[in-house]
Formats: structure tokens, sequence, C-alpha cells
């Protein structure tokens, strides 16, 4: 439980946006303090490459539903679209299912799991 606690801490703070340098609406950026970009703009690997970071079940069922999203919906996911699926509220439950499954190795699951991917209205094949 401990574990599974930390791990969702963990992705918590990966998926929120990363902080920006303080800025005035009519100054701009203050002198000497970079801004960093969003997590938005990092690149799908990098991003896979945190969650690895974190724990390799993350990595793992995160790759997972990469493949299943572009088998089903014949498209990939976006960085932003799978940092959404591992923060909106509780996260996409599929998702998480896969992360689970790949920590306790159930490739029975992994496979029934990853044939509930939902596509976006209007993509799926």
């Amino acid at each position: 439980m401990t574990k599974a606690l930390l791990l969702f801490a963990l992705l918590g703070l990966l998926t929120q946006p990363a902080a920006r340098g303080q800025s005035s609406p009519v100054r701009g950026p203050i002198h000497g303090t970079p801004t960093t970009p969003g997590i938005n703009d990092m690149p799908l690997a990098d991003y896979v490459g945190l969650l690895r970071q974190i724990a390799p079940a993350a990595e793992a069922g995160a790759t997972d539903y990469l493949a299943a999203f572009e088998r089903r919906c014949g498209r990939a996911l976006t960085t932003t679209e799978l940092r959404q699926a591992m923060s909106a509220g509780d996260g996409d439950p599929v998702l998480m299912g896969l992360i689970r499954a790949s920590h306790l190795r159930d490739t029975a699951a992994r496979e029934q799991l990853a044939g509930q991917i939902r596509c976006p209205a209007g993509v799926a094949r």
C-alpha cells in the first residue's frame, strides 16, 4: 500500500506543469529568473523515461497504453494526452490498470485492458 501511495504521489508531481519563473503581466519575467518550458513541450520519449525513473511498472503500463491507443485509434497519443490520462482525477482507469498489471506481471489483464482503450470521438477505427 505504501509503495502504491508513493508511486501515485510521484506521478502527481511528474504530471503537474513545470514551475515557471515569477513574472509581472506588465514587465515580463524577473531578470535572472529562467522560465522553464512546460511539461507539455516535453518529447514523449522523455516523459516515458521519467516514468521509468519513478517506477518500471509505470513505464511499462504507459508503453502498453500508448501502443494500444495507436492500434485502436489509428494515431499516436501526445505527451499532453498521456499526462492528462495520468493526472485527471484518479487517472485513466485503463492506464492505472495497465500500470498495476505490469507491476503484477499479469499478462492476461494487460491484454484485456488494452482492449478497453477509448478513442476520442470520431477517431476509432
